[in-house]
C-alpha cells in the first residue's frame, strides 16, 4: 500500500479536513486545523508531501519521525499542526485496513464509554444561568466557561468583583454535582492568575481546574501560580509534542495536561504524553474546541488513557459525518467502527467548503489601545 494523495479541505465554520488516499484505494480522514493560520498549516502539508507520497501510510511513526526531524527547525505550531492531521489519517487508514477501531490498536479501551464536557456561557446573568440550566438538562456532569476579558498585568477590584460575581451565578444554576472548570485562556498574568485563584477560593466556587492561569512560555511562572492555589491547574494546549510537555511535569506546574491532538503531534504523540502525565499522578484531558475529526481521534485515543479526566468537544459532526456522535448523559460511546469510528459525509463537503480564510478576535485594551490577549 502507497500513499497517493494528500489533500487539504477547509470547511466552515472554521475546520480543516486532511484526506489522504492510497493506491489500494482506502482513504484515511484527519484534522489540522489552526486557529488563525489555516492555510499556513495548508501550505506546511504540500511541503512534507515529499516525505509521504509513494510511503508506506501503515509506517506511522516512521514517517512521523521524517516529516519531524527532516525539518531541522523542529516543533512548533505550524508544523506540528500539518504533522498532527496528517497522523490522525494514517492511523485511520491502518484502521480500517485491518478492519478494527484505533483504539484497539493502541491497546484497547479501559473504559466503554467517554466523559465529555461542554462550554456555556452569555453576556448576563439570565445567558448564565440558561446556558448552564441547559447543559444540566442535557446531562453533562462537566461543563467549562472562560473569565471574561481583556485584562491588564494587574486588574482593579471592581473586575476581580466582577468575574467572582458572574462564576458565582454560573456554580449557583448548575449546583454542587456538576463540574465546572474555568478557563483563564492566558489572557492574565501569573500575579493576577493568583489574586483571581484566591478570590475564587474564598467565593467557594469550588472549580474542577483553572486552564491557562498564564501563557505557557514560562514554565516556572506557571509552577508558582499552581503552589499558590489549591485549585488544579490545566495546561497544555499551545504545548507541542512530548518535549513541550516535559518541563511542566517535571516542575509540578499542572495536576491535568490538556495536549490538543490536532496540534500536539497527533495520536500516538498523545499516547506518549498521557504517559508521561501519568507516571507524575497528572491527570489527561485533551483539548479540543475544533473539529468532529479531532473529536474522534481523542475519543480513540483517552478510551485507552488510564489517567483520563474529561474531553473537551463541541461538534459532534452534524451536517459532516454521516453518523455524527451521540452525546448520552455526558458521555459518548467509544467509537467501535473500522479507523477512527466515522464516515464522512462527503456529499454535503462540497457546499461546506470556503477558502480557509479565518481570523481569531482582536482585542485591545479599551483604556489606552494596546495590544491584549484573547
Amino acid at each position: 500500500m502507497k500513499i497517493s494523495e494528500v489533500k487539504v479541505i477547509h470547511l466552515r465554520p472554521r475546520w480543516s479536513f486532511v484526506r489522504v488516499s492510497t493506491d489500494e484505494g482506502v482513504v484515511g480522514w484527519g484534522e489540522a486545523n489552526l486557529e488563525g493560520r489555516s492555510r499556513t498549516v495548508a501550505m506546511a502539508i504540500e511541503e512534507l508531501l515529499p516525505e509521504l507520497l509513494g510511503k508506506d501510510p501503515r509506517q506511522i511513526e516512521r514517517l512521523w519521525q521524517g516529516m519531524y526531524r527532516h525539518a531541522f527547525y523542529r516543533g512548533g505550531p505550524i508544523l506540528m499542526s500539518a504533522i498532527s492531521g496528517i497522523e490522525q489519517a494514517l492511523w485511520d487508514i491502518v484502521g480500517k485496513w485491518l478492519g478494527v477501531p484505533v483504539s484497539q490498536l493502541l491497546g484497547g479501551a479501559v473504559r466503554e464509554r467517554v466523559r465529555v464536557y461542554r462550554h456555556i456561557g452569555g453576556e448576563t446573568e439570565e445567558e448564565l444561568v440558561a446556558s448552564a440550566k441547559e447543559a444540566a438538562r442535557l446531562g453533562f456532569t462537566a461543563v467549562k466557561t472562560s473569565i471574561s476579558g481583556p485584562a491588564r498585568v494587574l486588574e482593579s477590584p471592581a473586575y476581580i468583583d466582577g468575574q467572582i460575581e458572574r462564576l458565582s451565578v454560573i456554580r449557583q444554576a448548575l449546583g454542587p454535582s456538576i463540574d465546572l472548570a474555568i478557563d483563564f485562556h492566558g489572557r492574565v498574568g501569573p500575579a493576577l492568575a493568583v489574586t483571581l485563584a484566591r478570590a475564587i477560593e474564598s467565593a467557594q466556587i469550588r472549580p474542577l481546574f483553572i486552564e491557562e492561569p498564564c501563557l505557557p512560555e514560562n514554565v516556572d511562572a506557571l509552577a508558582q501560580v499552581a503552589r499558590s492555589t489549591s485549585i488544579p491547574i490545566a495546561s497544555g494546549e499551545r504545548l507541542f509534542a512530548k518535549w513541550g510537555f516535559r518541563e511542566v511535569l517535571e516542575k509540578r506546574a499542572v495536576a491535568v495536561v490538556q495536549p490538543d491532538l490536532a496540534h500536539c503531534g497527533g495520536i500516538f504523540e498523545g499516547k506518549k504524553i498521557a504517559a508521561m502525565a501519568e507516571t507524575y499522578f497528572v491527570g489527561f484531558a485533551p483539548h479540543n474546541p475544533l473539529g468532529p475529526i479531532n473529536l474522534a481521534a481523542s475519543l480513540n485515543l483517552v478510551a485507552t488513557v488510564p489517567n483520563f479526566l474529561a474531553q473537551e468537544q463541541v461538534h459532534c459532526g452534524q451536517g459532516y459525518l454521516t453518523e455524527p456522535f451521540s452525546i448520552v448523559d455526558g458521555y459518548i460511546a467509544v467509537p467501535e467502527g473500522p479507523g477512527l469510528g466515522f464516515t464522512i459525509d462527503e456529499d454535503h463537503l462540497q457546499e461546506l467548503s470556503y477558502d480557509g480564510a479565518w481570523q481569531t478576535p482582536i482585542w485591545e485594551h479599551p483604556d489606552d489601545g494596546s495590544v491584549a490577549d484573547w
